[in-house]
């Protein structure tokens, strides 16, 4: 696994307690973690990626988050139109990658509250990052807290409806909680 970490939040320890794994070293040794600090860092690592994922034997490459330096760097609407498009294009490299090195690519996203669309799962939240998130990717998946438990709400797919699901996440692993029915309150 290759793991592009934007806000310093990767921890092995963390990783290692939910594996029952007593040395974080033993799980760093799966797992090459490239901390980013700037949008062109990010660029840079994405346009090698390729080689890294040979050479690591990667299967799965996952950019938490893929926004976070966009939003910091850029501010305002004169740089939107800028941010938009460097952001388009670290998004269809990924998904290229995806397609010639055949792994699993997953980025994690900000949202933001919008008081005039309810459209992103009928709770008024959308993709920061706007429609190029939308297009660039396959899946969207929400997540969101539930007292102790956590909501996956599939937002957007070529394959599957809408639906939502409640699980919670044990020192032993990721289980099901009760079936969540959508009661027209946000949980």
């Amino acid at each position: 696994m290759i793991f592009i970490d934007t806000e310093n939040t990767f921890g092995a320890e963390r990783i290692a307690e939910h594996k029952g794994i007593r040395e974080p070293d033993e799980i760093l040794r799966k797992i090459y973690v490239c901390k980013i600090f700037d949008t062109s860092d990010l660029e840079a690592i994405i346009q090698n990626l390729g080689k890294s994922i040979e050479e690591y034997k990667a299967k799965l490459v996952m950019v938490d988050s893929i926004i976070a330096l966009h939003r910091a760097e850029f501010t305002g609407r004169g740089t939107l139109a800028e941010r938009q498009q460097r952001l388009d294009i670290i998004l269809h490299q990924l998904s290229k990658l995806a397609e010639v090195h055949n792994i699993a690519v997953l980025v994690t996203n900000q949202v933001q509250f919008q008081p005039d669309d309810f459209s992103a799962g009928r709770i008024g939240l959308c993709a920061t990052g706007g429609n190029v998130m939308g297009h660039s990717t396959t899946y969207r998946i929400l997540l969101r807290k539930a007292g102790k438990a956590r909501i996956a709400i599939m937002v957007d797919s070529p394959y599957h409806m809408y639906d939502q699901t409640r699980f919670s996440i044990t020192e032993a692993h990721v289980q099901d909680v009760e079936e969540y029915k959508d009661t027209g309150h946000n949980g």
